[in-house]
């Protein structure tokens, strides 16, 4: 039940926003397409600054996890020969 209402708390925040800044909901393409890559990075500053407060290593950590996970998964990226076919099965 709680990700509903923190969601719904959100979706108000964002059109709190939105009202403000005068952009009418649901928004023009290229401005919720914008928003969404928003959301995507700003779900990464997080994790990114526990590594930094922990001293762990961030760049490595921007370069794959969170380029995965904004850009999703690239074509080709992690297959080998093996894993593309499992044995005994044809392609």
């Amino acid at each position: 039940m709680l990700p509903y209402v923190l969601s719904a708390g959100a979706g108000i925040l964002v059109g709190v926003i939105y009202a403000l800044i005068g952009v009418r909901s649901p928004a023009p393409p290229t401005i919720a397409l914008i928003g969404l890559l928003g959301m995507l990075v700003g779900e990464q500053v997080v994790p990114v600054v526990k590594r930094l407060i922990a001293g762990e290593p961030v760049v490595a950590f921007i370069q794959t996890d969170c380029a995965r996970h904004v850009l999703g998964p690239q074509a080709g990226a992690d297959r080998t020969p093996a894993a593309t076919t499992p044995e005994g099965e044809k392609a």
